[in-house]
């Protein structure tokens, strides 16, 4: 994950950072993770055309747009590859970053704010990444996705049918079309 979250490691103009910033930030990082996927996608499936499937870049761009709802959401288990200092690096940042966005929030609507995150006492701010997550996970879907070609996403309905996706880049015309991002990492 060392390309998906590379800029939301560094950013150190604290003074300039706002909900929209980190949405610019976000979906740069998606942008960049989905560019690399869909890079070394290109090689895989040269080498392997028998066992191509349209939808399997889909799924990868969905298993990383999860793994950047963890991050961003302070749930990612990820530990390994020597980056232990770089996740903790991360994770103060979004945590100063989410600072900042609760008092530009508390600021302009004092009360009402102040009640709604009352339970998150600790400073991680959890609830304020899980609404942040939830109101901008479609821009960067569109974020990541936007380098997938001619890609179509499968879905599979509660009666067991499956729906491609009516638009290209692994698109619908109204939502992101897949929910990943609410299955644990460990499950993924």
């Amino acid at each position: 994950l060392h390309i998906c979250d590379y800029n939301l490691e560094n950013i150190n103009d604290y003074g300039n950072i706002t909900n929209d910033t980190l949405l610019a930030d976000v979906c740069l990082a998606a942008k960049h993770e989905g560019q690399s996927i869909n890079t070394h996608y290109q090689k895989y499936q040269a080498q392997y055309a028998s066992t191509y499937s349209p939808s399997q870049m889909c799924t990868m761009l969905a298993r990383s747009f999860a793994d950047i709802g963890d991050i961003i959401r302070g749930r990612d288990l990820y530990r390994g590859g020597g980056r232990g200092k770089g996740k903790e690096k991360l994770e103060e940042n979004l945590k100063k970053i989410f600072g900042i966005i609760y008092d530009n929030l508390v600021e302009k609507n004092k009360e009402k704010a102040k009640d709604y995150y009352k339970d998150d006492t600790d400073k991680n701010y959890y609830q304020l990444r899980e609404d942040w997550w939830a109101l901008n996970r479609d821009q960067v879907w569109k974020a990541i996705t936007c380098n997938a070609g001619a890609s179509h996403y499968r879905k599979m309905g509660a009666d067991g049918s499956i729906k491609q996706s009516t638009m290209e880049k692994c698109r619908n015309v109204a939502d992101v079309p897949t929910n990943f991002d609410y299955v644990p990492q460990y499950l993924r």
